[in-house]
């Protein structure tokens, strides 16, 4: 056992059940999932700030199983994998069975997400998969020329300015991005191929199938589909399931402002002003 593991054992109200108790944890993954912290109520999702509450999460001595409660529109490729990756990596060591639990939205990387466990479940109005790759950004260049603005850009090796927002847009570098989103697309799709198996091989080719052109499906066809296994809450699984469990929930700290009660960040500046927009933007892609 590791020394946070050890720690976090001895928390009251999840580590500290002995042996009178079956427990099953409930982890809270709510939020676009971003390497960038944010003050905001809202939040967001990165290895660093659920860590914690995984390791909290699989801590128990008489642990019965670890419900993810996701509601979330995606995000950041690397975070979704190095959370889903973290949760499978306690989840084999322990032994202990994952599901997950999709709520409004367990979309792109909210279905990465989701794919860490060994059964999902969502409402029949949830909106599920995404299975895709999303790049987006600004060209200022004429802006620029319009208020007279000379751009200087200096670099040691010729691709260092690829993308730069405020230089024309070159071909190369369109086809160059154009290929990476490929290869990540390749990568979310292998992932699910792995975790969901057989549960959705009857429902086409699994190489290039319809399943992972980036559409989003309702709770209700993702289980025709195999996407995810079964109609429900988490509360009617677990208490069909485990009924003598005491359900416990593990989610991260609150972030400062969302202590206070603050929903938004107070001069911060710009940049904040932005990555509040982008987190906006997420959310908007599902009406949320």
């Amino acid at each position: 056992m590791s020394v946070a593991e050890m720690v976090t054992s001895r928390i009251p109200g999840i580590g500290d059940r002995g042996d009178r108790t079956d427990v099953v944890s409930v982890l809270k993954l709510n939020g676009v999932i971003t390497p960038t912290p944010s003050p905001l109520s809202r939040g967001v999702l990165n290895i660093n700030s659920l860590e914690s509450a995984i390791v909290r999460a699989f801590a128990p001595d008489r642990l019965r199983a670890v419900a993810l409660v996701i509601n979330s529109p995606g995000g950041a490729p690397t975070q979704s994998g190095l959370i889903a990756e973290r949760i499978r990596q306690l989840a084999d060591e322990k032994n202990v069975p994952v599901l997950a639990f999709a709520e409004d939205v367990a979309a792109s990387g909210g279905y990465w997400l989701a794919c860490a466990a060994d059964e999902i479940f969502a409402h029949r109005t949830s909106l599920v998969g995404s299975i895709g790759v999303v790049s987006g950004g600004f060209g200022f260049p004429e802006l620029l020329s319009r208020f007279g603005v000379e751009r200087r850009l200096y670099t040691a090796g010729e691709n260092k300015r690829r993308l730069d927002p405020f230089s024309p847009e070159r071909s190369e570098d369109v086809e160059w991005l154009n290929q990476l989103i490929v290869q990540l697309h390749d990568e979310f799709a292998d992932w699910v191929r792995r975790r969901r198996g057989s549960r959705i091989a009857e429902h086409g080719d699994l190489f290039n199938g319809d399943l992972f052109n980036g559409d989003v499906w309702l709770g209700t066809r993702a289980a025709e589909l195999g996407l995810v296994d079964g109609l429900g809450t988490m509360r009617e699984i677990v208490s069909q399931r485990y009924p003598e469990a005491e359900v416990t929930v593990a989610e991260p700290k609150k972030p400062l402002l969302a202590r206070l009660g603050l929903g938004a960040p107070v001069g911060t500046g710009m940049t904040a002003l932005l990555d509040v927009l982008e987190r906006r933007a997420h959310w908007s892609r599902f009406g949320l």
